[in-house]
Protein backbone atom coordinates (compact mmCIF):
# COMPACT_ATOMS: atom_id res chain seq x y z
CA UNK A 1 0.00 0.00 0.00
CA UNK A 2 1.31 3.75 -1.00
CA UNK A 3 2.49 6.16 1.63
CA UNK A 4 0.96 9.51 1.53
CA UNK A 5 2.81 12.31 3.70
CA UNK A 6 0.13 13.56 6.15
CA UNK A 7 0.49 17.24 4.90
CA UNK A 8 -1.12 15.79 1.87
CA UNK A 9 -3.83 13.65 3.48
CA UNK A 10 -6.36 16.46 2.37
CA UNK A 11 -7.43 18.31 -0.57
CA UNK A 12 -9.44 21.32 0.03
CA UNK A 13 -11.44 23.06 -3.09
CA UNK A 14 -12.78 27.00 -2.52
CA UNK A 15 -16.17 26.85 -4.29
CA UNK A 16 -18.95 29.99 -4.64
CA UNK A 17 -20.91 31.82 -1.93
CA UNK A 18 -17.82 31.12 0.77
CA UNK A 19 -18.19 27.37 0.59
CA UNK A 20 -14.91 25.08 0.85
CA UNK A 21 -15.14 21.34 0.21
CA UNK A 22 -12.57 19.59 2.08
CA UNK A 23 -11.76 15.32 1.34
CA UNK A 24 -9.19 12.79 1.34
CA UNK A 25 -8.56 12.17 -1.79
CA UNK A 26 -6.66 8.67 -1.01
CA UNK A 27 -9.88 7.44 -0.01
CA UNK A 28 -11.34 5.48 -2.82
CA UNK A 29 -14.72 7.85 -3.88
CA UNK A 30 -17.17 6.01 -2.40
CA UNK A 31 -16.07 5.56 0.86
CA UNK A 32 -14.92 9.11 0.80
CA UNK A 33 -17.36 11.97 2.75
CA UNK A 34 -16.98 15.24 1.78
CA UNK A 35 -16.18 18.00 4.26
CA UNK A 36 -18.34 21.12 3.94
CA UNK A 37 -16.61 24.35 5.26
CA UNK A 38 -18.99 27.22 4.98
CA UNK A 39 -17.94 30.85 6.40
CA UNK A 40 -20.37 33.27 7.65
CA UNK A 41 -18.61 36.89 9.69
CA UNK A 42 -19.25 35.53 13.47
CA UNK A 43 -18.77 32.05 13.06
CA UNK A 44 -18.13 29.02 10.76
CA UNK A 45 -20.20 25.61 10.22
CA UNK A 46 -17.59 22.18 9.35
CA UNK A 47 -20.48 19.72 8.04
CA UNK A 48 -18.58 16.02 9.01
CA UNK A 49 -15.42 15.42 9.83
CA UNK A 50 -14.00 12.53 7.91
CA UNK A 51 -12.60 9.49 8.97
CA UNK A 52 -10.10 10.84 11.87
CA UNK A 53 -6.93 9.39 10.10
CA UNK A 54 -4.86 12.32 10.17
CA UNK A 55 -5.72 15.43 12.53
CA UNK A 56 -8.13 18.10 10.59
CA UNK A 57 -6.69 21.23 13.20
CA UNK A 58 -3.29 19.94 12.72
CA UNK A 59 -3.40 20.16 8.59
CA UNK A 60 -5.63 22.98 8.30
CA UNK A 61 -5.26 25.15 10.94
CA UNK A 62 -7.26 28.26 9.33
CA UNK A 63 -10.57 25.66 10.12
CA UNK A 64 -10.34 27.71 13.40
CA UNK A 65 -9.91 31.33 12.85
CA UNK A 66 -12.91 32.10 14.18
CA UNK A 67 -15.59 29.89 16.05
CA UNK A 68 -16.44 26.78 14.75
CA UNK A 69 -19.47 24.77 14.49
CA UNK A 70 -18.79 21.31 13.88
CA UNK A 71 -22.00 19.26 12.55
CA UNK A 72 -22.86 15.48 12.19
CA UNK A 73 -24.90 15.04 9.06
CA UNK A 74 -25.52 11.71 10.84
CA UNK A 75 -23.09 9.59 12.94
CA UNK A 76 -21.37 6.60 10.33
CA UNK A 77 -17.74 6.49 10.86
CA UNK A 78 -16.52 8.57 7.67
CA UNK A 79 -18.62 11.73 8.93
CA UNK A 80 -17.68 12.23 12.61
CA UNK A 81 -14.18 10.64 13.47
CA UNK A 82 -12.85 14.11 13.60
CA UNK A 83 -15.51 15.44 15.69
CA UNK A 84 -13.19 15.28 18.66
CA UNK A 85 -11.12 17.89 17.62
CA UNK A 86 -13.60 21.05 17.57
CA UNK A 87 -14.92 22.27 20.73
CA UNK A 88 -18.73 22.85 19.55
CA UNK A 89 -19.88 19.57 18.30
CA UNK A 90 -23.74 19.62 17.15
CA UNK A 91 -26.02 16.41 16.27
CA UNK A 92 -29.76 14.96 16.21
CA UNK A 93 -30.89 13.65 19.28
CA UNK A 94 -31.92 10.79 17.80
CA UNK A 95 -27.65 9.59 16.97
CA UNK A 96 -26.44 11.69 20.33
CA UNK A 97 -25.56 8.07 22.03
CA UNK A 98 -23.45 7.37 18.83
CA UNK A 99 -21.45 10.64 19.10
CA UNK A 100 -20.90 10.32 22.63
CA UNK A 101 -20.12 6.25 22.52
CA UNK A 102 -19.02 5.04 19.21
CA UNK A 103 -17.67 1.81 18.59
CA UNK A 104 -17.70 -0.39 15.31
CA UNK A 105 -20.71 -1.37 15.28
CA UNK A 106 -22.42 1.96 16.32
CA UNK A 107 -20.82 3.99 13.37
CA UNK A 108 -20.45 1.00 10.72
CA UNK A 109 -16.30 1.05 10.48
CA UNK A 110 -15.78 -2.56 11.21
CA UNK A 111 -18.29 -3.07 8.03
CA UNK A 112 -15.94 -0.92 6.68
CA UNK A 113 -12.64 -0.01 7.44
CA UNK A 114 -9.92 -2.28 5.03
CA UNK A 115 -8.10 -2.47 2.04
CA UNK A 116 -10.73 -1.98 -0.10
CA UNK A 117 -11.31 1.54 1.61
CA UNK A 118 -7.98 3.15 0.22
CA UNK A 119 -5.48 3.87 -2.44
CA UNK A 120 -2.71 5.36 -0.20
CA UNK A 121 -2.15 5.05 3.75
CA UNK A 122 -0.87 8.46 5.18
CA UNK A 123 2.21 7.99 7.07
CA UNK A 124 1.06 7.15 10.61
CA UNK A 125 0.26 3.63 11.86
CA UNK A 126 -2.92 2.02 10.76
CA UNK A 127 -4.00 -1.14 11.26
CA UNK A 128 -7.45 -1.89 10.79
CA UNK A 129 -8.69 -3.89 13.86
CA UNK A 130 -7.31 -1.01 16.33
CA UNK A 131 -8.94 1.97 14.04
CA UNK A 132 -11.26 3.71 16.48
CA UNK A 133 -13.65 6.47 16.48
CA UNK A 134 -13.30 8.72 19.60
CA UNK A 135 -15.98 9.91 21.74
CA UNK A 136 -16.87 13.41 20.80
CA UNK A 137 -20.93 13.70 23.00
CA UNK A 138 -22.55 16.75 21.62
CA UNK A 139 -21.88 20.11 23.24
CA UNK A 140 -25.62 20.96 21.58
CA UNK A 141 -28.53 18.94 19.94
CA UNK A 142 -30.06 20.53 16.88
CA UNK A 143 -33.63 19.62 15.45
CA UNK A 144 -35.57 20.10 12.78
CA UNK A 145 -36.63 24.09 12.28
CA UNK A 146 -33.44 25.31 14.44
CA UNK A 147 -31.11 27.59 12.78
CA UNK A 148 -27.59 27.73 12.47
CA UNK A 149 -26.62 31.87 12.87
CA UNK A 150 -23.35 32.81 11.06
CA UNK A 151 -23.30 36.36 11.46
CA UNK A 152 -24.33 37.24 7.98
CA UNK A 153 -26.09 33.76 6.19
CA UNK A 154 -28.34 31.48 8.51
CA UNK A 155 -28.85 27.60 7.31
CA UNK A 156 -32.10 25.93 8.46
CA UNK A 157 -31.58 22.24 10.27
CA UNK A 158 -34.10 19.74 8.32
CA UNK A 159 -34.64 16.27 10.08
CA UNK A 160 -33.71 13.82 7.37
CA UNK A 161 -34.11 10.63 8.81
CA UNK A 162 -33.86 7.38 6.43
CA UNK A 163 -29.90 6.42 6.16
CA UNK A 164 -30.12 6.64 9.63
CA UNK A 165 -32.44 8.02 12.02
CA UNK A 166 -30.66 11.06 13.40
CA UNK A 167 -29.84 12.00 9.58
CA UNK A 168 -30.03 15.97 8.56
CA UNK A 169 -29.77 17.99 6.01
CA UNK A 170 -28.75 22.02 6.21
CA UNK A 171 -30.86 24.05 3.74
CA UNK A 172 -29.98 27.82 3.09
CA UNK A 173 -32.99 29.91 1.62
CA UNK A 174 -30.74 32.93 0.40
CA UNK A 175 -29.10 30.73 -2.05
CA UNK A 176 -31.31 28.06 -2.29
CA UNK A 177 -27.96 25.46 -1.24
CA UNK A 178 -28.70 22.32 0.36
CA UNK A 179 -26.03 19.95 2.47
CA UNK A 180 -27.74 17.17 1.96
CA UNK A 181 -25.54 14.50 4.00
CA UNK A 182 -26.06 11.13 3.02
CA UNK A 183 -29.65 11.38 2.51
CA UNK A 184 -29.00 11.88 -1.42
CA UNK A 185 -25.79 12.77 -3.34
CA UNK A 186 -24.68 11.69 -6.99
CA UNK A 187 -23.85 8.22 -6.31
CA UNK A 188 -24.63 4.83 -5.08
CA UNK A 189 -26.75 5.35 -1.75
CA UNK A 190 -26.68 3.04 1.44
CA UNK A 191 -30.30 2.14 2.33
CA UNK A 192 -29.77 -0.62 3.94
CA UNK A 193 -27.73 0.17 7.05
CA UNK A 194 -28.54 -1.40 10.75
CA UNK A 195 -30.79 1.77 11.46
CA UNK A 196 -32.03 2.98 7.51
CA UNK A 197 -36.09 2.75 7.32
CA UNK A 198 -37.10 3.25 3.61
CA UNK A 199 -40.28 4.61 4.77
CA UNK A 200 -38.82 7.44 6.88
CA UNK A 201 -36.40 7.65 3.29
CA UNK A 202 -39.33 8.11 1.24
CA UNK A 203 -40.92 10.96 3.17
CA UNK A 204 -37.73 12.99 3.21
CA UNK A 205 -37.02 12.62 -0.33
CA UNK A 206 -40.84 13.66 -0.97
CA UNK A 207 -39.83 16.71 1.34
CA UNK A 208 -36.33 17.96 -0.38
CA UNK A 209 -38.08 17.57 -3.62
CA UNK A 210 -40.28 20.16 -2.89
CA UNK A 211 -37.52 22.68 -2.00
CA UNK A 212 -36.54 24.93 -4.38
CA UNK A 213 -33.00 23.74 -4.81
CA UNK A 214 -30.55 25.46 -6.90
CA UNK A 215 -27.48 23.34 -5.95
CA UNK A 216 -26.87 20.68 -4.05
CA UNK A 217 -23.40 19.64 -1.61
CA UNK A 218 -23.79 15.88 -0.53
CA UNK A 219 -21.97 13.34 1.69
CA UNK A 220 -19.96 11.70 -1.20
CA UNK A 221 -19.58 12.66 -4.74
CA UNK A 222 -19.58 15.38 -6.65
CA UNK A 223 -22.27 18.54 -6.06
CA UNK A 224 -24.93 18.49 -8.73
CA UNK A 225 -27.79 20.92 -9.49
CA UNK A 226 -30.99 21.29 -8.16
CA UNK A 227 -32.72 19.66 -11.23
CA UNK A 228 -30.26 16.81 -10.85
CA UNK A 229 -31.40 16.13 -7.23
CA UNK A 230 -34.77 15.66 -8.67
CA UNK A 231 -33.98 13.61 -11.34
CA UNK A 232 -32.28 11.48 -8.87
CA UNK A 233 -35.15 11.08 -6.43
CA UNK A 234 -37.96 10.54 -9.28
CA UNK A 235 -35.44 7.63 -10.00
CA UNK A 236 -35.49 6.45 -6.11
CA UNK A 237 -39.48 6.57 -6.37
CA UNK A 238 -39.06 4.29 -9.81
CA UNK A 239 -36.61 1.87 -8.36
CA UNK A 240 -38.47 1.51 -4.65
CA UNK A 241 -42.42 1.70 -5.85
Amino acid sequence: MKIVSKDRWFEVQRLEDGVRLIHEPYIRPFYRCNLWHISGRERDVLVDSGSGLVSLREQLPWLTDKPLLAVASHTHFDHIAGHHEFAERLCHPAEADILAAPNGDNTLAAAFVGDEMFEAHPDCPLCYAEYRVKAAPATRLIEEGDVLDLGDRVLQVLHTPGHSPGGISLWEAATQTLFSGDIVYDGPLIEDAYHSNLADYAASLERLRRLPVRRVHGGHFASFSGERLRELIDRWFVEHP
